[in-house]
């Protein structure tokens, strides 16, 4: 899948994980039919429109209320004239890309393409609120994702307190 725009994982991959988890339903070949083999030559950029489904918060949190269609790029044309055709990305013609991402059927793999020519895989299950790292240096292959979970909606409950003279009593028998 090429996307002209290719984004950063901060801004990719909670929409990838939406767009799975509520618009495809895990089901992965929906998405790869939609993402992949739907459009002629690629993405001039990925929309809201792949939020369809998820729910109200979830989009609201991921999008700040702004709403956008994704875009298939088109008019592309080869210097001789006629439409180019999509062709594998590969390390000889991936100049200008930063990142890639590779769907799996266990989770999507990111490539930090000016580092790496393979890297971690985060988990379809992954929270799409996650907050995952820009760094190039940190999606290496072999390495943990590098994301922290998305902050809770409500604090747990806090454990009650000791009554104070059950603390009073375990020191006293403790000093016998």
């Amino acid at each position: 899948m090429y996307v002209h725009f290719d984004g950063y994982p901060s801004g990719r991959l909670p929409l990838l994980l939406a767009a799975y988890q509520h618009r495809f339903a895990g089901d992965i070949e929906a998405m790869a039919r939609h993402l992949i083999d739907e459009v002629d030559y690629g993405w001039s950029g990925l929309g809201t429109d792949l939020l369809d489904g998820a729910p109200d918060d979830l989009r609201q949190e991921l999008t700040g209320g702004t709403e956008f269609s994704s875009r298939k790029y088109s008019s592309v044309i080869n210097s001789d004239g006629r439409p180019a055709e999509r062709e594998l990305i590969t390390e000889a013609n991936c100049g200008g890309l930063d990142w890639g991402y590779v769907l799996h059927p266990h989770g999507i793999e990111v490539i930090s393409l000016s580092e790496e020519d393979r890297g971690p895989v985060v988990d379809w299950d992954t929270d799409p609120r996650a907050r995952f790292s820009d760094s190039y240096m940190r999606w290496k292959p072999g390495q943990s994702v590098p994301a922290t979970v998305p902050p809770r909606a409500t604090q747990p409950a806090a454990l009650p307190a000791q009554p104070a003279a059950a603390c009073t009593t375990k020191r006293s028998a403790a000093r016998r």
